[in-house]
């Protein structure tokens, strides 16, 4: 087992109608800026909630955030913030809204005569943020309880990560009934985004991690177990409530303990994001059956142990069981009704490929568990998709 530190304060509270505990987790006397996305939380009954328990606190509200949270609707959000001196960020979402008030909370403390973007493009750490909570209404990205965040920025079609601890949520607020609405494209995308965070974690290469291995197939197992199900009986609270928590356990840190980490599946799904301005979760199902194709050498022992632990294939053929593994998690997407090629989405595979090329030579990309994608490699798997 690799070397690790683990530390996650992040105080969740999960259950039915637990947003009224809102008011007791915020400090005193603070003005909030409560943040959202395009209305949804107006119709899943979220908003109201949120309001409710924030009746007697000053709030300014600030929606429109949109998915794959753009830089320059965050930084409108920062204007407002320095000048109506907010102390506290409620993201009230999904992750593309807590993402956003990560930035937004980082970016309000930023030097004003530095581009906060630099955060992202440059690795240049901050060193303050305002404090944040959030309610989840969409579970897919484990954005509520940990302190990485993904930004885009329509001026120059990136999609950029960072990752501090001073973004942690002091709070995250889980109630599954509020995904009971969510449309079916959502509630699919939830679960492949979750499946694939545990891929990066788990399916590298052996580390004598065994506690760490069971735990991630036991989120595999059941998201492939719920995952349909709850596709087709979308107000059934104890299927919702485990997709959650399956969600918010696949990146909160735990299972990353001691072992190597892949991805590049992610790295490389943002690019097509930033590109075609495709669902992350749908570039991700497009990139993963690629990847571990090209990867299958080095990922041979992981591959044939999520074979046989999560969907039970035995084969003599080494070459054959991992092709087979490949294949059911390729179903399994197909199942959810996520398509796994770029010609799904009338995207050439040929021009993707050459583009993300020049883009990781151009910035000096490398990727994977082994440092051992970069620009042609990077070019060889997109161009498999």
């Amino acid at each position: 087992m690799l070397n690790f530190e683990f530390c996650n304060p992040v105080h969740l509270v999960f259950g039915k109608n637990v947003v009224a505990r809102l008011a007791e987790l915020l400090p005193p006397e603070i003005r909030i800026m409560m943040l959202y996305g395009g209305g949804s939380i107006k119709k899943n009954g979220a908003y109201d909630q949120t309001m409710a328990a924030l009746q007697e606190r000053d709030v300014i509200e600030f929606g429109g955030i949109e998915p794959n949270p753009h830089y320059e609707t965050c930084m409108r959000a920062v204007d407002i913030i320095r000048r109506e001196n907010v102390g506290f960020l409620v993201a009230v979402g999904g992750g593309s809204v807590i993402d956003a008030a990560k930035f937004i909370a980082v970016a309000a403390l930023f030097p004003r005569s530095k581009d906060p973007w630099d955060i992202l493009s440059a690795t240049v750490p901050p060193t303050a943020a305002l404090p944040l909570g959030c309610i989840l209404t969409l579970p897919a990205t484990g954005s509520e309880m940990n302190c990485n965040a993904v930004i885009s920025r329509l001026s120059s079609r990136e999609k950029l990560a960072f990752g501090n601890p001073l973004v942690y949520p002091k709070f995250a607020i889980i109630d599954p009934q509020f995904s009971f609405t969510l449309p079916e494209r959502q509630t699919a995308n939830g679960i492949v985004d979750a499946m694939i965070h545990v891929f990066e974690q788990y399916l590298t290469y052996p580390a004598a991690a065994p506690l760490q291995d069971y735990m991630a197939e036991g989120i595999l197992k059941t998201l492939i177990a719920t995952g349909p199900y709850v596709m087709e009986h979308p107000h059934d609270y104890d299927a919702r409530a485990n997709v959650c928590w399956c969600s918010t356990m696949a990146l909160n840190g735990l299972i990353a303990c001691g072992v190597p980490q892949d991805w590049a599946t992610h790295m490389l799904g943002h690019e097509l994001t930033a590109l075609y301005q495709l669902d992350h979760a749908r570039t991700l199902a497009i990139v993963l059956p690629a990847l571990w194709r090209y990867q299958r050498r080095n990922k041979a022992e992981k591959l044939l142990r999520y074979g046989r632990e999560v969907w039970g294939i035995e084969h003599d053929q080494p070459d054959e069981a991992i092709e087979a593994t490949i294949a059911a998690t390729e179903k399994f997407f197909h199942r959810l009704k996520v398509p796994t090629h770029l010609a799904d989405y009338r995207i050439n595979a040929e021009e993707a490929a050459t583009e993300i090329r020049r883009r990781f030579a151009d910035r000096g990309t490398v990727l994977g568990e082994n440092n051992d994608i970069g620009a042609d490699a990077a070019y060889e798997i997109i161009r498999r998709c």
